[in-house]
């Protein structure tokens, strides 16, 4: 095995944290002896030892004179827990491979300057851009202090996400809708417009076969808090919360009949009669929501889009075609006048998902 093969390893294990660690980074480390995995470990739980730690815990006396590979540069300041680089030179490893280097401003990093001062050899750099897709959510949420928000739609061949009734079950098949649930439980929120709860009453939960996702918060957009007090986002029982999203004149009973529902309302301002989703965006990011996945319909798509907040498209396409020009489009809004302001998508990658295809790409 070589230097990408063990990282490779590292970045697996990292992926393990997955809706468990936000707002901090996913982060997996292995200690390689002589040719040997001697020890491995993630970031489990926010609040809770780092991979370093777990990996060097693992590899016990065997860490002395071995390499460190970890997918992001050691910490170097105290945090929630002490500095990862002592126990680093506590350890006795020889040598440090590590994917990317912390890109916190907040932190400045230091951990790969401060390891090298004391004698140990570091390398920097290796997978490093698969660490940083990995953690694309946490350098967006570090730089930006807003969330990275992602925009998943599901439709036909021909471009609809519905009949003309509004009939969307199913557009595509059951690998593709386990894998929304496994984004659901990766990214810290879901959003949604008021028009998809009160059409599907949806529960906006994480659902695994194994059982053990995590539910997103819930954002739903209601201007006016028309949103039925009897909703499942409200009634249902999970740990995570529903945020209603309103205006600044909502009503005052309404706020007090869906608060007493268990809603969370957050006041946001409106831009053209609608919610201000780029001032949202401000505003979870002061909540700490590192990052969104918008599962809403046309319109919230189209606002989404227009408002300029998305940062990445995934389009799940089932192999249908209505053949009509009557069902929902993906989009419901004014677009451009001219090919030329189409919204270009860069790293785009295409994939097979049980019997739909996948397409993603960045803005």
């Amino acid at each position: 095995m070589n230097y990408n093969d063990y990282m490779q390893m590292a970045l697996d294990l990292a992926g393990r944290g997955a809706g468990r660690v936000s707002p901090n980074p996913m982060v997996g480390a292995v200690v390689v002896r002589d040719g040997r995995v001697v020890g491995k470990g993630y970031h489990q739980a926010l609040g809770g030892p780092h991979a370093e730690v777990n990996a060097l815990d693992d590899a016990g006396p065997q860490a002395r004179g071995a390499t460190l590979y970890v997918t992001l540069e050691p910490c170097n300041h105290q945090g929630r827990t002490p500095p990862c680089t002592e126990k680093i030179l506590q350890s006795g490893v020889r040598r440090v491979v590590v994917a990317m280097a912390d890109p916190n401003p907040d932190v400045q990093g230091g951990g790969n300057a401060y390891l090298q001062s004391k004698g140990i050899e570091v390398k920097c750099g290796v997978a490093e851009g698969a660490a940083r897709r990995l953690n694309e959510s946490f350098i967006k949420f570090v730089r930006t202090k807003r969330p990275f928000v992602v925009l998943k739609m599901a439709a036909t061949l021909d471009g609809r996400i519905a009949t003309r009734t509004g009939d969307a079950r199913w557009v595509t098949g059951p690998e593709a809708r386990a894998a929304v649930h496994r984004m659901r439980h990766a990214l810290d929120a879901i959003l949604v417009g008021r028009g998809t709860i009160t059409a599907d009453d949806p529960q906006l939960t994480t659902r695994l076969p194994e059982g053990r996702g995590v539910d997103p918060i819930r954002l739903v957009l209601d201007t006016h808090l028309r949103t039925d007090p009897k909703a499942r986002v409200l009634t249902q029982d999970s740990p995570a919360p529903t945020h209603l999203v309103c205006g600044p004149e909502a009503d005052a009973q309404r706020k007090s009949a869906l608060t007493t529902a268990g809603a969370l309302l957050l006041e946001t301002p409106l831009h053209e009669g609608r919610i201000d989703l780029d001032a949202l965006m401000v505003r979870l990011g002061g909540l700490q929501i590192t990052s969104v996945l918008i599962e809403g319909g046309a319109q919230v798509a189209h606002g989404a889009l227009a408002a300029g907040i998305v940062d990445k498209v995934v389009l799940f396409y089932a192999p249908k075609i209505l053949g009509g020009d009557d069902g929902i489009p993906m989009l419901h809004g004014p677009g451009p006048a001219m090919m030329a302001e189409a919204i270009p998508l860069h790293n785009v990658s295409v994939a097979r998902v049980g019997e739909d295809i996948v397409i993603e790409g960045y803005r």
